[in-house]
């Protein structure tokens, strides 16, 4: 066996060698002697069992395991050459080449080293930015909607139709061609008439129902709906309102400031604006942080490092991004592809630039996070994500079940220790 290990680069390996059959044939015999000693066979005593045996029971198994093992000491011969600890490797060697020829297999490796990264007085690169202000209207809107938002329900003082933005208290007994459905009837039931929480049509035609009075209401589910033996069927509705409220006074009393801020007996109502100040600054801050800060220095630090990137890495962001790309075409589209490794190939190249910049970075970040001590645990990852599902609606548990299902937690960890680290290169920390 011949092997020939050299460093193309700071980053890269290529690994050149020439496995003879007697390599592997040797290393089949050690394998099959061991099964001889350990594995029993029918009319042989146990460790008398000929090698013949064995290799003709095994054969193509021996061989395939051989081959694996032969090409793992091809790897660590390069290794030890080299002098590369395993720690320096990133990714799983991939082969240029595995080419059996007459006597034996010729292959070609490459391997992947983590970039060596000299990365000092990134803090001048740091953009620039204006610190947000509020005006006066913004807060005075975002007021009005907190309110709106919190203003309790109260009984009507006077007899009125129910109206969009009431609260209804009401009875109601679904059914299809006469006969009731499940989850089709409750009494005493709260809605907001408006808010969209019946299917379509329903709150609609509650719009001017008096107090005691029942009606039949005519609706549609949807062809979507997630009960699919209602899906797009007509359904009858008989509604009995018995209580209609409204909002109260919606004004920032010291009633509605202990209704915002529960537990804290020095809240007045200039703490709600303060509040709404720092709220309202604080995503003025994350717009301009996202769309214009982060962004501009990711630019400045790939632009101002230069370093050798590991091949086989860009090669696997550029097949990401072609997946991305392949998932946006029409099938007209994805046929001009079909069997043509020429416009592949020239598709590849045109996303090699991008491929290229998106890996430098990810090592920069990393480097950086390393040297600046940036780390996020576990707990925090779970904490931010429970909280935006919260924000948005959603149970978290589902949404956590869900991230850890798709292996999709190392990249919110990733992306939160990259708004770490240039939240401290920019002195945007708290």
């Amino acid at each position: 066996m011949t092997i020939t290990a050299t460093k193309t680069n700071t980053a890269n390996v290529l690994v050149t060698a020439k496995i003879d059959n007697a390599d592997i044939e040797k290393t089949i015999d050690k394998t099959a002697k061991h099964l001889a000693k350990t594995t029993n066979v029918s009319g042989f005593r146990k460790g008398k069992v000929p090698l013949a045996t064995i290799k003709k029971m095994y054969g193509e198994r021996l061989e395939q395991d051989a081959e694996q093992q032969t090409l793992q000491e091809v790897v660590e011969v390069a290794k030890k050459d080299l002098n590369i600890a395993t720690s320096d490797i990133i990714a799983e060697p991939t082969f240029k080449k595995y080419e059996k020829v007459a006597d034996g297999i010729e292959v070609e490796i490459a391997i992947s080293l983590r970039p060596t990264i000299v990365a000092e007085g990134y803090e001048k690169l740091a953009p620039s930015y204006d610190e947000p202000t509020v005006e006066e209207s913004e807060l005075e809107a975002r007021l009005n909607k907190l309110l709106d938002a919190n203003a309790p329900f109260k009984k009507l003082t006077e007899e009125r139709a129910l109206e969009k933005g009431d609260q209804a208290t009401f009875d109601f007994l679904g059914t299809i061609d006469g006969i009731a459905f499940d989850g089709g009837k409750a009494e005493g039931f709260e809605l907001v008439i408006g808010s969209g929480q019946f299917i379509p049509g329903f709150e609609e035609q509650m719009v001017g129902l008096n107090k005691g009075e029942t009606k039949d209401l005519t609706v549609t589910f949807p062809e979507t709906y997630q009960a699919t033996d209602l899906a797009g069927k007509e359904s009858v509705f008989t509604v009995t309102l018995h209580e209609i409220k409204a909002k109260s006074s919606d004004e920032l009393d010291e009633a509605m400031v202990k209704r915002l801020i529960p537990g804290d007996e020095t809240a007045t109502a200039q703490t709600v604006k303060d509040k709404l100040t720092e709220q309202i600054k604080s995503e003025k801050m994350s717009k301009i942080y996202n769309e214009t800060l982060k962004p501009q220095l990711i630019e400045a630090l790939v632009a101002e490092y230069d370093f050798d990137l590991p091949e086989n890495i860009v090669e696997q962001e550029i097949d990401a991004q072609l997946n991305n790309k392949a998932r946006e075409m029409s099938e007209e589209e994805l046929a001009q592809y079909k069997d043509n490794k020429e416009k592949i190939n020239e598709l590849r190249e045109t996303l090699r630039e991008d491929a290229t910049k998106s890996v430098k970075a990810t090592f920069l970040i990393d480097a950086l996070a390393k040297k600046e001590s940036i780390v996020v645990n576990d707990q925090e990852v779970s904490q931010t994500i429970y909280y935006e599902a919260m924000m948005s609606g959603q149970d978290p548990q589902q949404v956590i079940a869900y991230y850890q299902q798709n292996n999709l937690l190392p990249a919110v960890k990733m992306g939160m220790i990259e708004d770490k680290l240039f939240a401290k290169i920019i002195g945007l920390e708290n």
